[in-house]
């Protein structure tokens, strides 16, 4: 598309490209520089342990020392599985510093999806807490795995005895089952194996691949998207460009901006908006490792007070009906970013409404680092839109035959930039599918985009219900749903109909008990046209939800 209308939606002095470095770079020389820069400030926190730039600079050298001592070769896949604990992103440096690819990994993973994804990334090591170590037990053996290092909650926290931290620590220990993983390493005790100086820089650059994140397996067995340092430094140029308000370095007068990191760093949207735009600007890291905990995260916020809250729309929805939450300062918010999933406008609303800031959407996907689009961080309100492309990126609407759709009409979102993967590892007939001849990603989410520029998603392909020849997007049903005042929560899926082939049907979480089926519909009737009105609602105590907030649809169909 040479027309881009969305640049007149930049705010000023927003470049409309990114100037990528010399291909000899790298994420190393990234965070080096960081560093350097920021040394003495607090880099992370978690459970009111902090950590300086300088301590994650020694350890991550430490931990790096210790990786290349167990004679991996380059690009070596290291796994991580664990929560937000200090030691992941002492995990991620140091494993990126030895030119090694990360391997994020769910900790709450079946022992069947552990053993896919080690055996698919060909993992040599992988670094668990012990809370989930029994799982990794029971496949080891089956995988590429030879070293096993395990961390514990506790071991980085600095304990004193008779603290809240200490009895928390305690308490989780009790109920973890005993384990024995022959050969294994304790986390601190590779910290002293081998000394700093004997770290080695590797020659890493741009082209090398620093990620492999593996998608959800929605469209099928899950894929490792191979995530290069081109795509993951375009991508922190692009946030700098696109946000450098928030997420520009403080000068020498200014407070430090604090980033809420609740949402988990094996995802790709806190590794990167968190984690590792964090590190890149100086930002002190707020890791929470339970955000199901509301009043503990809350809390959180309340101590750190945070200029940058990404989260989902599960959890700015849950935050928004804390009383506890309500009663907070948020006069040092500057950003509230919503991702991941649909924000709600009913969820927008009311978080606006509280607050004070309104809840930017951006868009993105494993294969895109995640980073593709974003709502202007100058906008007055939520758009209900997922904005526009970032800095160097280009975003079409395509028809099933790969041609451009004409403005408005509904079509395949589909990304070009240098954010967009090398490819799905050791998948090279999966990534055909999904790449275009020039270059394109398709995403599988079905969008329009208006004619200043912004994007937004009616519904992923899958999702999409056919009711007697006519097309009907869940999203839309949901959003209508949502703003009935008695409604926290729903999700539709299509069931089988004799008559139409497919119908409607809704999943409700009450907000108000007194809400009725009857009530509801008439509700719904009045909103939707007749094909989209759901045909059975089913009141449930809560929808099923992945660990990052997503509804799980699946789920619902069985």
């Amino acid at each position: 598309m040479t027309n881009k209308p969305w640049f007149d939606a930049y705010p000023a002095g927003t470049p409309h490209e990114i100037v990528m470095p010399a291909s000899n770079t790298s994420l190393i020389d990234v965070f080096e520089q960081s560093i350097q820069k920021f040394g003495s400030r607090d880099a992370f926190v978690c459970m009111d342990k902090k950590i300086t730039y300088n301590e994650l600079d020694q350890k991550s050298r430490q931990f790096a020392a210790y990786l290349q001592s167990l004679g991996l070769k380059k690009g070596a896949r290291v796994a991580v599985m664990m929560p937000n604990v200090l030691q992941y992103p002492i995990s991620v440096l140091a494993i990126i510093r030895a030119g090694y690819v990360l391997v994020n990994v769910n900790p709450l993973y079946t022992a069947r999806e552990l053993e896919h994804q080690l055996k698919d990334s060909g993992s040599e090591v992988i670094i668990v807490l012990e809370n989930f170590a029994t799982v990794l037990q029971e496949v080891v053996a089956n995988t590429p795995v030879k070293h096993v290092i395990v961390a514990s909650v506790g071991e980085m926290l600095g304990l004193v005895k008779g603290t809240i931290v200490d009895f928390v620590v305690r308490n989780v220990r009790k109920q973890v089952p005993a384990w024995s993983i022959s050969g294994s390493v304790k986390f601190k005790d590779t910290l002293g194996k081998v000394s700093a100086r004997k770290y080695q820089r590797p020659i890493v650059g741009l082209s090398d691949t620093a990620v492999l994140q593996y998608t959800g397996g929605t469209t099928g067995v899950s894929k490792g998207a191979e995530l290069t340092h081109s795509n993951l430094v375009g991508n922190l140029l692009q946030a700098d460009a696109f946000f450098s308000v928030v997420f520009s370095s403080d000068g020498p007068n200014e407070a430090q901006k604090a980033i809420l990191c609740a949402l988990p760093l094996y995802h790709i949207f806190a590794l990167m908006v968190c984690g590792m735009f964090g590190m890149k600007n100086g930002l002190l890291v707020v890791l929470v490792p339970n955000p199901r905990d509301i009043p503990g995260l809350v809390k959180e916020i309340a101590t750190y007070k945070p200029t940058i809250v990404p989260a989902v729309n599960t959890l700015f929805n849950a935050l928004v009906n804390n009383p506890e939450f309500q009663q907070l300062d948020f006069s040092s918010m500057k950003l509230a970013l919503g991702g991941g999933m649909a924000v709600l406008p009913a969820t927008a609303a009311a978080w606006q409404k509280l607050t004070g800031t309104p809840i930017v959407e951006a868009y993105g996907l494993s294969e895109t680092s995640p980073a593709a689009t974003s709502n202007p961080i100058n906008i007055a309100a939520y758009t209900g839109t997922i904005g526009i492309p970032l800095p160097s990126t280009d975003v079409k609407i395509l028809d099933d035959d790969g041609k451009e759709v004409a403005q408005g009409e509904r079509g395949e979102i589909s990304i070009f930039g240098p954010q967009v993967m090398k490819g799905y590892w050791n998948r090279p007939d999966e990534t055909e599918k999904v790449m275009t001849a020039d270059g394109y990603f398709r995403t599988g989410d079905i969008g329009i985009m208006d004619e200043k520029g912004f994007f937004k998603i009616v519904d992923r392909k899958k999702d999409m219900i056919l009711v007697s020849g006519f097309n009907v997007y869940p999203a839309e049903i949901e959003e209508v749903a949502t703003n009935n005042p008695k409604v926290l929560e729903a999700a539709a899926i299509g069931v089988p109909d004799e008559k139409s082939g497919e119908v409607p049907k809704l999943f409700v979480v009450k907000k108000d008990q007194s809400l009725t089926e009857e009530e509801l519909k008439t509700y719904l009737n009045d909103n939707l046209t007749g094909y989209k009105r759901p045909k059975y609602i089913v009141f449930i105590a809560e929808l099923p939800k992945s660990p990052v907030g997503k509804i799980l649809r699946k789920e619902l169909r069985h």
